[in-house]
């Protein structure tokens, strides 16, 4: 089961769109965007003298009066339907988790243990601490720990992903979503929420765009524009006397009109980015959706834009995870030959990814096929916490591989010694950030296997344009600081935190905010959840405790700790995008000066025609023309809101220039053109 896909102008979004734009165009809705009401307002307006000069008691031509409302209009409606456009994704989205909910029933456990007798009841009456069986085929009723037991889950319900995953008591992995399906075995949950409180609905509330709360840089903008649209409504408020009071003076000409002013208010205000930036921020939360990322709120995905320092932990974020046999290194008077083969023998009955990895190296470097384990006729010895070793035994021999100090007493053991040469390639292997793993036959030391914890391909490339950003990167990790030290170096990290613990990574982070900076982690299990509510951006992984998803401000459905620096790049692009077009808004706002203010006032001062830099046809073309440009380009700027700029890792400083030289001047410029054309236009249909 996979999340479809919707194009930008999906029609299923396109629709839905334009029956929201009609709807929002109520005043209590208007009033939440304060520019865009100003705008609102001068519809009503010119709708109000329009319909006075059918009358006969007109300003000014009917018809003039109405192309100018009529654009008015469309300037609100078009920035409704951006917004509404954005919204829509952010539904579509919560329709998909809210097809995920259903109705089971719950099999409560009168006892919290398998195989006590259960009651049927349905699982909307299930409360926090109720204790559920669930098994095989059967729906998880609500979110829960795993109690006892372990199973494999459909997660794809919630996250789109079909894979299942392995849930058990204790651990990292121990809790489960409600809605989710149980494939094998059997698990017993106790329930951690209340009906509504579920992790689907806490979802479904933070994607629906609607509901968005603006985000702190967002207020601070809008105050910004509401503070010009009132400077430039004092202005042209003014005018209007001052227009009155000259002609009056000088004895000719005409005062100005009320819907020219009204006109030119509309041009002079921030209406563009005014129009886009309630879509750009649900636009910001959809992008994290898509990207599998459920954030809390606008402001989770705003403070992932501005991070300074990244925390990330070592274990399959920098690395694979599986470490990986990566080299044989005989002791004296034994050959590598000798070595793999018996490494690969111990190796057979271990499915882990490290046994697999020597299996697999062995046959590349020496053609060592795999056996018949079952015709060996051999006893595998399995790993044990206390042993701390594995092998077989076969044909009088007892082959083990495990850590140095188990060898080393199971030799000794057995009569035998550990040779210096041996204990010198066990430390050579540990300084490299390898693990050592040393191969016996019964008292006779054979050698060392090299695991290796392999550094994820191009990770390196990617901390590095993040340090280009001005990014700080730390890998956590609970290895000891030699072996930290070299898979640090090796990834190209900018530090470390070896041997870590709860405190000392809350520690780390409290260090770095009270330095002013922000800081981002991600974390699964119930010792990090102190660590992900102190940082600005947590992400919680999926898969992880009740505890941790709780404590992050983001929960990462996939549960792939990498798509933290994916999560960093969406927030500053959200943060970019909002920067371009606010300076491409202020930018345009010059060429509308040029084409609208002579135009407007070239009745009360005919030397105002010398301003005419653009050539327009007539002071009535040049009006409609800038108004008509000014509800046009939200149309155009529409997918760029929405896509949001190309993501660049370049410095605050080279994106400065090169947001000032692309929309800052593009803004200035794209204008000129377009008023000067659409006035051109308007001439040769002579609507003006």
């Amino acid at each position: 089961m996979s999340r479809k896909t919707l194009t930008l102008f999906d029609p299923t979004l396109v629709r839905p769109a334009i029956v929201d734009a009609f709807r929002k165009l109520d005043p209590r809705m208007q009033w939440r965007n304060p520019v865009m009401f100003v705008v609102y307002v001068g519809s009503l307006l010119t709708t109000v003298l329009w319909a006075q000069a059918l009358g006969g008691q007109g300003e000014a031509p009917a018809g003039f009066i109405l192309a100018v409302a009529l654009w008015l209009w469309f300037t609100v409606l078009f920035a409704n339907f951006a917004e509404a456009l954005a919204e829509g994704r952010s539904k579509a989205q919560a329709a998909f988790l809210r097809g995920a909910k259903k109705t089971v029933v719950a099999k409560r456990l009168r006892e919290p243990r398998y195989g006590a007798p259960l009651d049927l009841l349905p699982g909307t009456e299930l409360r926090r601490g109720d204790v559920v069986l669930v098994e095989a085929g059967d729906m998880i009723p609500a979110d829960g720990e795993v109690i006892e037991g372990v199973a494999s889950v459909n997660e794809s319900a919630i996250t789109g992903e079909s894979a299942p995953v392995i849930r058990e008591s204790g651990g990292d992995f121990s809790a489960v979503t409600g809605g989710t399906t149980v494939l094998s075995d059997w698990i017993v949950v106790r329930a951690t929420v209340n009906p509504g409180e579920a992790f689907i609905d806490r979802m479904i509330a933070m994607v629906e765009g609607a509901k968005r709360q603006k985000t702190p840089n967002e207020i601070a903008l809008t105050i910004l524009l509401v503070a010009l649209t009132i400077i430039f409504l004092g202005v042209t408020v003014t005018l209007l006397p001052f227009s009155i009071f000259s002609v009056e003076v000088a004895k000719a000409g005409s005062p100005v009109s009320i819907t020219v002013l009204v006109a030119l208010l509309v041009c002079l205000i921030p209406t563009t980015i005014a129009g886009l930036l309630s879509a750009i921020g649900v636009a910001g939360m959809s992008r994290m959706m898509q990207a599998n990322v459920i954030a809390t709120s606008g402001r989770a995905v705003e403070a992932a834009g501005d991070v300074d320092v990244l925390l990330l932990d070592k274990t399959g974020t920098i690395t694979l995870g599986n470490r990986q046999a990566a080299a044989f290194l005989p002791a004296p008077g034994v050959t590598e030959h000798a070595l793999a083969d018996a490494a690969q023998l111990a190796s057979l009955a271990d499915e882990t990814p490290e046994g697999r990895s020597i299996v697999v190296l062995a046959k590349q470097r020496f053609k060592l096929r795999e056996r018949d384990i079952h015709a060996l006729g051999a006893t595998f010895i399995h790993f044990s916490a206390q042993t701390r070793m594995s092998g077989v035994n076969l044909d009088g021999r007892q082959i083990r591989k495990g850590s140095a100090d188990a060898i080393r007493r199971q030799v000794e053991t057995l009569g035998g010694s550990f040779p210096d040469s041996v204990v010198h390639a066990v430390d050579e292997v540990a300084r490299r950030g390898s693990t050592p793993l040393v191969v016996a036959d019964a008292a006779k030391v054979l050698g060392v296997i090299e695991l290796k914890d392999i550094v994820k391909g191009g990770i390196k490339e990617r901390f590095a344009e993040l340090r280009r950003m001005g990014i700080k990167t730390v890998m956590i990790t609970g290895d000891n600081r030699l072996t930290a030290a070299a898979i640090a170096a090796e990834a190209g990290v900018d530090d470390f935190l070896a041997e870590a613990t709860p405190e000392a990574k809350l520690a780390l982070i409290r260090q770095h905010q009270a330095e002013g900076r922000l800081v981002a982690m991600t974390g699964d299990g119930t010792n990090d959840a102190p660590a992900l509510a102190q940082a600005d951006v947590a992400v919680a992984m999926n898969s992880g405790t009740q505890a941790a998803k709780e404590a992050g401000n983001m929960v990462d459905l996939d549960s792939n700790p990498t798509k933290l620096i994916e999560i960093v790049e969406t927030g500053k692009q959200m943060l970019m995008t909002r920067g371009s077009l606010t300076t491409f808004s202020v930018a345009n706002d010059i060429a509308k000066y040029f084409a609208i203010v002579p135009a407007a006032f070239v009745t009360t001062y005919p030397q105002l025609a010398a301003l005419n830099v653009m050539g327009l046809a007539s002071p009535a073309s040049a009006i409609l023309s800038a108004v008509i440009f000014n509800a046009l380009i939200i149309v155009f700027l529409i997918p760029l809101a929405l896509k949001g700029v190309k993501y660049r890792p370049l410095g605050a400083a080279v994106l400065l220039r090169r947001n000032l030289l692309i929309y800052g001047l593009g803004g200035v410029i794209v204008p000129f053109i377009g008023i000067k054309l659409i006035d051109t236009l308007i001439a040769l249909v002579g609507w003006a």
